[in-house]
């Protein structure tokens, strides 16, 4: 008899925090999904396999582009390959509706995947997907000896982001400095508000870097909301200014506030193959390897 599938509710995010977490625990060795985190994943498309008051497997399907790319996840226990097919098969079906809707012809999907995962991916070979890129989640220890906040280099200035007209310069900057990235989804300010989780952010741990001679030039937005570890979301500097030390003083800047906060560590993701140095100078700065995430891609017409 087929297990059933259906949509995710708000009644279902216990158990779907129970379900990531003991992928979590799986894939990396202790649990690190918040109940908050997954409530607000449950505004997306989503799928889930009942067993019972437990789960088999949960799925996402978000739009970050209104275009072609869309992106999914896949949360799921071992053993459990044919329900992993199903949510497969109903997120690709899912990814070229929406993909048609903003007038692609085609969705390019990806799926963000510990490299040691808890899902078959034999069976994403089967259905075509593959590996594209590689990102590493790195952390560090935090303390506030070893984490003072630090002065800024010489004509460097720093300020938190106070107000609607930082909130829209922040855009700007993140746009110009991950232009070239891989994978990078230009978007207007309220689709990046809104897929920044705005008004939830603790705007307080945002901050926009400016030179003397180039005005404002860079900016680093963190989070304090995750229990497992302060979390860097992103640390841009425009290609102009790049070579000046700013990244670097940001993520001090950063570091010495979640230590004065009590965080006794922190965290964020890198792309291994960034063509700006951004692993080499995240390992200056005292991160190392938590896990490794796999991108797997399928294109679906």
């Amino acid at each position: 008899m087929p297990t059933s599938i259906r949509p995710a509710t708000p009644a279902d995010a216990v158990a779907v925090t129970a379900l990531m977490n003991r992928v979590d625990e799986l894939e990396i060795g202790r649990p690190e999904t918040d109940l908050h985190t997954v409530l607000a994943d449950l505004e997306r498309d989503s799928w889930l396999v009942p067993d019972g008051e437990r789960l088999r497997a949960f799925g996402l399907l978000w739009d970050p582009s209104g275009g072609e790319r869309i992106d999914v996840d896949l949360y799921v226990l071992p053993s459990h390959r044919a329900e992993s097919d199903r949510i497969l098969a109903a997120m690709e079906t899912r990814a070229l509706e929406k993909a048609r809707a903003n007038g692609a012809a085609r969705a390019v999907v990806h799926l963000h995947l510990n490299a040691t995962p808890t899902l078959d991916t034999g069976l994403l070979k089967e259905r075509g997907w593959r590996v594209v890129r590689r990102y590493h989640v790195l952390h560090r220890p935090l303390g506030p000896a070893r984490d003072p906040l630090p002065e800024p280099p010489a004509g460097v200035r720093v300020r938190g982001c106070a107000d609607e007209d930082d909130r829209a310069r922040v855009h700007a900057l993140y746009q110009e400095s991950f232009a070239g990235h891989f994978d990078f989804q230009p978007r207007p300010y309220e689709t990046w508000l809104h897929d920044l989780g705005a008004r939830q952010l603790d705007w307080n741990l945002v901050w926009i870097v400016s030179a003397a001679d180039l005005g404002d030039c860079g900016f680093l937005i963190a989070r304090d909301d995750r229990e497992a570890m302060g979390w860097i979301r992103s640390v841009g500097v425009l290609p102009a200014a790049r070579g000046r030390g700013l990244a670097g003083f940001l993520l001090r800047h950063a570091f010495g506030v979640f230590a004065a906060r009590g965080r006794d560590t922190v965290g964020l993701g890198v792309d291994t193959r960034n063509a700006t140095g951004a692993p080499r100078l995240y390992e200056r700065h005292g991160l190392t390897l938590h896990y490794a995430v796999d991108t797997w891609e399928t294109v679906v017409r």
